[in-house]
C-alpha cells in the first residue's frame, strides 16, 4: 500500500537514486576550480562523466588523470570508494555507529545494494564487509607503497605512499582508474605489481556475499576447535561437536566460473597476442605470460592494462568484451550480467540439451523464477549494449568492433578502452553515462525502479496454456 503523498519508494528506487545523487554530487566537486590543475576547469559534460565513471567504479575516461589537482584527486577516490563499497551500505555504517542500530529501511536499502539475504543478519554483514574492505585494501597499499618506494617508481616515499593506498582502493573496487598517464604501462614486467593489483580485483571482484561466508567459515571453524576442548568449553560457544557448515549453493557456482573465466581469459590473450609486436610481441617470455595473464584476467570488471588495447588484434577484442559483459560475482564491485547469471544459462541449455526437465547442479534443483531472472538479466543487458553500440555507431561513425568494446566496458563498469572515449559526441557520452550506472546498479533493478514496479502486486488467476512454435 502506497504511503500518503505517494512517498512511499522500494528498496531498487532508491539504490538508483541515491547513486543519481552522487554522481550529482561528484559532478560539482569535479565542477570547482580546484579540482583541474591550470587556469581552466572541466566543462559539464566531462566532470559528470568522470564523476559517473568515479561512482559506478568504471574507470572510463574523456580527460587524462594528470588534468586533476590533488584535490579532484581525492574526490575521484572517495567517489569510488562510497561506490564501490555501497552506498546504503556506509549509511547504514555510519547509523550503526551513531546510534548501535538500524532501522527496517537501512536494512532494506543495504538488502538491495549488497545483495543480503537475511534482512536480519545484515548488522553483522556489514561489519564483516567493513573488515573485510579495511584489510583488503589496507595491505594492497602496503605492498604497493613499499613497491613504488623501493623499486624507485616514485622520487619520495610520500608519494608512494599516496599510490599505494590509491591504487589499493582503485584496485579492490575494480575501478580501474590509475594516477599514472599510461594506466599500468610501467608495471608491464613488474610481478609484484602486477599479483598485488590482481589479486585484489579478483578478492573485490567475488562478490561480499562470498567474502562473508568465507569469513564466517573460518570463524565458525575457530569455534570448532573449541568445542572440541572439555565440555565446559562446548557448552559455552554453543556449538556442537559434529557441527559443519556446508559450502553454499552460490560459493560453489561463483567460485567454479570464476576460475573458468579466470583461465580462458589469459589463455585467448596469449594466443591471439603471442606475435602481435603492439602489445606482446615485444616482451620477452616472462614479461609476455605476466602481461597475457594481467589482460586476461582485468576485463572482467577491473579496467586496468598493461600493454595498449587499441593495438590488439579483433579477436582478442571480440573476447574481452565478452569478458567484461559477462562480469563479476554478484553484490561485487563489478557491473555486467555477473558469472552467476552466466552459469545458470549455461546450465539451463545443457539441461535442456539432456532432456532433464530440471536444472540441476550439485545435487540442487534451480527454481523456474532464477532461471526466468537470468533470462531476463541477460536479454536486458544484450538490448543496453547493443543500444549503445548502435547509439555510437551512428552518431560517432565508431566501427562495430570499437562501439561494442565500448558499450560493454561501461556496461561491466570495467573501464578499458580502444582509445575513442575522449572523441565521443556529447550523446555517445551521456549514453555511456546512463549504461555505466544501469551496469553499477543492476539491469533488473535499474528498469525496476524506472518503471516504478509494485513488487506486491501479483495477479490471483491464471490464462490458460497454450504452446506457440519454438525454431
Amino acid at each position: 500500500m502506497a504511503r500518503p503523498g505517494g512517498v512511499n519508494r522500494n528498496p531498487a528506487q532508491l539504490v538508483v537514486l541515491a547513486f543519481t545523487g552522487l554522481i550529482t554530487l561528484g559532478t560539482l566537486l569535479l565542477l570547482l576550480p580546484v579540482a583541474v590543475d591550470g587556469s581552466s576547469g572541466l566543462g559539464v559534460e566531462d566532470a559528470l562523466f568522470m564523476s559517473t565513471s568515479a561512482t559506478t567504479v568504471t574507470g572510463l575516461a574523456t580527460v587524462d588523470i594528470a588534468t586533476f589537482s590533488l584535490f579532484g584527486e581525492l574526490v575521484l577516490l572517495a567517489l569510488v570508494q562510497i561506490g564501490g563499497f555501497g552506498i546504503m551500505t556506509i549509511g547504514s555504517v555510519l547509523a550503526l555507529v551513531a546510534s548501535r542500530r538500524v532501522g527496517l529501511r537501512q536494512r532494506m536499502l543495504a538488502q538491495a545494494e549488497i545483495g543480503a539475504v537475511d534482512i536480519g543478519d545484515l548488522k553483522i554483514l556489514i561489519g564483516y564487509i567493513a573488515r573485510i574492505t579495511l584489510a583488503v585494501e589496507g595491505s594492497l597499499a602496503a605492498v604497493l607503497t613499499v613497491r613504488l618506494w623501493q623499486g624507485g617508481y616514485e622520487d619520495n616515499f610520500g608519494d608512494a605512499l599516496y599510490s599505494g593506498i590509491f591504487h589499493g582502493v582503485t584496485a579492490f573496487n575494480n575501478a580501474g582508474i590509475s594516477l599514472y598517464p599510461d594506466n599500468l604501462a610501467s608495471f608491464v614486467g613488474d610481478p609484484i605489481v602486477v599479483i598485488a593489483i590482481t589479486l585484489g580485483f579478483i578478492i573485490g571482484g567475488l562478490g561480499f556475499p562470498i567474502l562473508v561466508e568465507i569469513s564466517r567459515r573460518r570463524a565458525s571453524t575457530t569455534k570448532r576447535v573449541e568445542a572440541s576442548l572439555p565440555m565446559t568449553l562446548h557448552h559455552r560457544t554453543g556449538h556442537p561437536r559434529s557441527s559443519v557448515i556446508p559450502w553454499s549453493l552460490h560459493l560453489k557456482i561463483t567460485l567454479l566460473a570464476t576460475a573458468a573465466l579466470l583461465i580462458i581469459g589469459p589463455v585467448v590473450v596469449l594466443v591471439f597476442e603471442w606475435s602481435n609486436s603492439a602489445t606482446l610481441g615485444q616482451l620477452g617470455i616472462g614479461d609476455k605470460l605476466l602481461a597475457g595473464w594481467f589482460q586476461g584476467v582485468s576485463p572482467r570488471t577491473a579496467g586496468f592494462n598493461t600493454v595498449d588495447i587499441g593495438a590488439m588484434n579483433e579477436p582478442t577484442l571480440l573476447v574481452i568484451s565478452t569478458l567484461m559483459f559477462i562480469g563479476a560475482g554478484p553484490a561485487s564491485t563489478s557491473g555486467g550480467i555477473k558469472v552467476t547469471t552466466f552459469a545458470v544459462l549455461g546450465l539451463m541449455i545443457w539441461s535442456e540439451a539432456r532432456g532433464d526437465q530440471d536444472v540441476n547442479v550439485f545435487g540442487r534443483r534451480l527454481p523456474t523464477s532464477m532461471t526466468r531472472q537470468a533470462v531476463t538479466i541477460a536479454l536486458l543487458s544484450v538490448a543496453m549494449v547493443t543500444g549503445v553500440s548502435l547509439v555510437l555507431m551512428a552518431s560517432d561513425g565508431i566501427g562495430l568492433t570499437a562501439a561494442l568494446f565500448e558499450s560493454a566496458s561501461a556496461f561491466g563498469t570495467v573501464g578499458l578502452s580502444t582509445g575513442v572515449t575522449g572523441a565521443i559526441s556529447t550523446l555517445g557520452h551521456i549514453s555511456l553515462v546512463v549504461v555505466m550506472l544501469a551496469g553499477r546498479v543492476g539491469p533488473v533493478t535499474f528498469v525496476t525502479a524506472l518503471a516504478l514496479r509494485d513488487s506486491d502486486r501479483a495477479r490471483v488467476y491464471r490464462y490458460p496454456e497454450e504452446r506457440p512454435i519454438i525454431g
